[in-house]
């Protein structure tokens, strides 16, 4: 079983995403933070990303109203352009096209809401490739807890030694780790800004087309 992270590994989000938590913070007569910085701040779940636009910061907290008043502002401008400016990475397709073709289960993980993942997945006509997918408020935890992985392992009757994750963040890696997978990374993915070398994944793809050579 091959499980495929979203954002930063199949898919480049960021406009969207930026633009959403741009027109959140007009909204709020705030400043806009623009997709450099927003790319920093992706891969923990929308909550964490609007937190991150309120404060101009990876880390720290946002006045509790303050951020009651944004969600929903964010989702508002979200739901209607989750697939607008989004794309797929070169060697995506390829990736796929492979991995199905050599009849492995496949299966996708994110920390991206329901209500989200499945349109844009629909939207770039991936979702045919997948035989589970769990997102973010589909488990208790999320990524780097490793409960994401497991519970598409449960699912799909496989056993976590016999699988691989694909992603581009050290959550990927640490969730990888935990539920006892192989792990891959992108090196074009976001992972705040840090090289995803410095965690140690088995190994590190420019491209998915790259898989063709490795599993």
């Amino acid at each position: 079983m091959v499980l495929i992270d979203v954002d930063g590994t199949m898919v480049n989000s960021v406009p969207d995403l930026a633009y959403s938590i741009d027109q959140m913070l007009l909204d709020l007569d705030m400043p806009v933070r623009g997709e450099d910085k927003v790319r920093r701040w992706v891969g923990n779940g929308i909550e964490r990303l609007v937190k991150r636009a309120l404060v101009n910061a990876l880390d720290g907290d946002p006045d509790e109203t303050l951020y009651q008043s944004a969600l929903p502002l964010f989702k508002s401008h979200y739901s209607v352009n989750y697939s607008k400016r989004s794309y797929l990475y070169e060697g995506v397709r390829q990736g796929l096209d492979y991995m199905q073709a050599r009849k492995y289960c496949m299966g996708c993980v994110t920390n991206k809401a329901t209500e989200f993942t499945h349109p844009l997945l629909d939207d770039l006509d991936i979702a045919r490739y997948f035989e589970v997918v769990i997102c973010g408020d589909d488990t208790i935890e999320i990524k780097p807890h490793p409960m994401p992985l497991l519970t598409a392992a449960q699912r799909m009757q496989i056993d976590p030694q016999r699988s691989l994750m694909l992603g581009d963040s050290s959550n990927d890696v640490r969730a990888a780790r935990a539920a006892g997978f192989q792990i891959i990374c992108t090196s074009y993915g976001y992972n705040h800004g840090e090289d995803i070398r410095r965690y140690e994944p088995d190994a590190v793809i420019d491209s998915m087309a790259e898989l063709e050579k490795i599993i």
